[in-house]
C-alpha cells in the first residue's frame, strides 16, 4: 500500500490517500507536482484504494508540499505518516 500525504496553506492537517499500486501512486504524485507548479489554479480530485467512497478535491496551488511512502506492515500504530513523525521521533530519541 502506498500513500500519499499533501500538506495544504493553512491547514494543519495532512490530507491522505492511499493507492496499493505503485504505478498508480507514482502517477498521482507527478499529477501533483504538476498541478503544484501550473501557472493557474487546477482542482485534483483524489480518491483512495483503501476507502472507497474517501473523495477528496484540493486546489493544486494551494499544496505546500506532497509526500509518496510505502506503507509497510511495521508501522507503528496511531503515528502520524510523514516526515514531521521522523522528526518528533528523532527528537524524542536525544
Amino acid at each position: 500500500m502506498f500513500t500519499i500525504d499533501l500538506m495544504i496553506k493553512y491547514s494543519p492537517v495532512p490530507i491522505s490517500v492511499q493507492k496499493n499500486e505503485e504505478s498508480e501512486a507514482q502517477a498521482l504524485y507527478q499529477k501533483i507536482l504538476k498541478a503544484m507548479t501550473a501557472d493557474s489554479p487546477e482542482v485534483i480530485e483524489l480518491t483512495c484504494d483503501k476507502q472507497e467512497d474517501k473523495k477528496i478535491a484540493v486546489v493544486g496551488n494551494q499544496i505546500n508540499s506532497v509526500i509518496l511512502s510505502e506503507k509497510s506492515g511495521t508501522a507503528a500504530a496511531g503515528k502520524a505518516p510523514g516526515f514531521f513523525a521522523t522528526i518528533a521521533q528523532g527528537a524524542e530519541n536525544k
